[in-house]
């Protein structure tokens, strides 16, 4: 293998932990002509039996040795289930593989929570995934479906965490919420919470709280950005969550600020962009994804 960390990874993201210096192999769970933000789009979900093909393909030209699984937004239980046994297998090859998932399910929209992915990908995420994941990077709404427990206040959100560590996962970040920030309504909450067992069996737990700018539109692809981001910046600080986080939020923010201001000039005054104008600004905003300037700070718990 090269001498830079590979990371098998679904679509989504490749670009921004290729530009971080990672070598990557991507698997496209879904082929699709866009992304599903769009009124209408077309295109193919790749299975289990798909995923087997190509993964016996990489194992016949031993190839299939990884630092870093990756993976997001699917719509098949099968593909899933085929994922948990490929992240085994090669954790048994590596131990010190680290599988980052985002368990993309649903979202809240003006405090309502739905799924926009079949609803048997629960049980397999919260069974089979999750307890086999070291990094997880839910929303608020996804950390509540896969522990059955609502958040209400930052206390519930923590008690959450603990549920989701309790289940497999070292380090869990909750991407968005709709708690009330400090800093007042136009701010956003996310929750980092990284969990460690010392030699001795004591436990030790860094938590952290972000407070970004809320932007007025609607994204997507952002849970893709912070997952490949928080893998990077783990992997360059992987016994420091805040500054991980505040490297991946800061990014985050630059990319998104720049996105809206694009997409509100293309639209012209008055006008609502549409999702062609709210396509992520990823290559404009390389510079920011190498080096960003820290313009979000964490605050530990």
């Amino acid at each position: 293998m090269a001498a830079l960390p590979a990371a098998l990874r679904r679509p989504g993201g490749p670009c921004q932990v290729g530009v971080l210096g990672f070598e990557v192999d991507t698997v496209n769970s879904v082929q699709f002509s866009n992304h599903t933000g769009y009124a209408h789009w077309k295109g193919q979900v790749l299975n289990s039996d798909e995923l087997h093909e190509l993964y016996e393909g990489l194992k016949l030209n031993k190839v299939n040795r990884y630092d870093y699984v990756l993976t997001g937004y699917t719509r098949d239980t099968s593909f899933l289930a085929m994922v948990v046994d490929i992240v085994q297998e090669l954790k048994q090859q590596n131990s010190n593989l680290v599988y980052v998932c985002d368990p993309v399910m649903g979202d809240k929209w003006n405090g309502e929570g739905s799924m926009y992915v079949p609803k048997d990908l629960l049980p397999v995420y919260r069974d089979k995934v999750v307890p086999v994941a070291d990094i997880i990077t839910p929303n608020q709404f996804e950390a509540e479906l896969l522990t059955g427990r609502k958040i209400y206040t930052e206390k519930d959100a923590l008690e959450v965490m603990d549920m989701l560590h309790a289940m497999g996962p070292e380090t869990v970040v909750i991407t968005s919420s709709d708690l009330q920030a400090p800093l007042g309504n136009d701010y956003l909450i996310a929750l980092g919470s990284h969990r460690k067992t010392k030699a001795d069996g004591t436990r030790i737990t860094q938590r952290i709280r972000m407070e970004s700018p809320k932007v007025d539109a609607v994204f997507v692809g952002t849970g893709d950005l912070f997952a490949a981001m928080l893998l990077a910046w783990t992997h360059k600080h992987p016994n420091n969550l805040k500054v991980a986080c505040e490297k991946t939020v800061s990014a985050m923010q630059h990319v998104l600020q720049r996105t809206i201001k694009s997409a509100k000039a293309q639209a012209g005054e008055g006008n609502k962009p549409n999702s062609a104008q709210l396509e992520l600004r990823m290559v404009q905003s390389k510079k920011d994804i190498e080096n960003p300037e820290i313009i979000v700070k964490a605050t530990v718990l």
